[in-house]
């Protein structure tokens, strides 16, 4: 077995825990991939923004995750677990949950087409510190709502307890089929979100950017600066990130243990 090892290398914490692996990895005659298309599994050391990095280098082959970081809610075991979870990876002692994802593209008034990667958690619009975007949310075809706001999030069940849970949306059982559009401080009375099947093709057309605000798509924390009049297309992925489960400990445990 081949695992490749993606880390915060500027948390000590999770450079200690690389070190800790690569001598149990020896011991128990596990190798080291230095080249993530050569591995079977990869681990991702640190908290949930290093493992979203490592989805998009997975290629869909699983991931476990080891928290070194804050909440660590997509995370499955502490630095202190790590010999326990070689073990149990080596007997086949596990299994992998599928996580939906999502994709897109950015479609200019030029008609440039612009591809917008696989996200666990989310792909959003969202303005810079100026100002605010209107832009019409389109579902299906269908107009749902016109927005002024700072932006809305097109998330994932994975991505319902990241940016969506800051902007007072639903917390999603991470193994659902559903997409949720959560507006970021709309200027209206009535702040909801929608939630809508995972088959929906949501379009987001950006109607207004008003002058020295900037506006970004942003796919799981990356960015793509976006215009007056662009539109931006997203639906589900036919890929999914694959996460290692070693425990019998569900989605409401984790949220139990973060929230309180």
């Amino acid at each position: 077995m081949k695992i490749f090892i993606n880390l915060d290398s500027e948390n000590q914490k999770s450079v200690q825990t690389k070190e800790q692996i690569i001598k149990l990895a020896e011991s128990l005659k596990i190798e080291i991939a230095s080249d993530v298309h050569e591995c079977d599994i990869l681990f991702s050391i640190g908290g949930d923004g290093t493992f979203l990095k490592t989805a998009r280098l997975s290629s869909q082959k699983p991931i476990l995750g080891i928290n070194t970081g804050t909440l660590g809610y997509l995370t499955e075991i502490n630095p202190q677990d790590v010999e326990k979870a070689l073990k149990d990876i080596i007997n086949d002692n596990f299994y992998i949950e599928d996580r939906m994802m999502l994709e897109g593209e950015i479609i200019r008034t030029t008609g440039e087409v612009i591809g917008i990667p696989e996200s666990l958690n989310e792909i959003a619009i969202s303005k810079n510190i100026f100002g605010v975007v209107r832009f019409d949310a389109i579902i299906n075809g269908k107009v749902i709502n016109s927005y002024t706001a700072d932006g809305i999030l097109v998330c994932t069940p994975t991505g319902s307890t990241a940016y969506n849970l800051s902007c007072s949306g639903p917390i999603v059982d991470p193994t659902a089929e559903i997409i949720t559009l959560t507006p970021i401080a709309p200027h209206t009375i009535i702040n909801r979100s929608i939630i809508i099947s995972d088959n929906s093709e949501v379009e987001l057309k950006i109607t207004e950017i008003r002058r020295n605000t900037q506006c970004y798509v942003l796919y799981d924390g990356q960015e793509i600066e976006v215009f007056n009049g662009d539109t931006i297309k997203v639906r589900k992925s036919d890929k999914v990130t694959k996460i290692i489960k070693l425990e019998d400990r569900s989605f409401i445990d984790t949220i139990r243990e973060n929230i309180s």
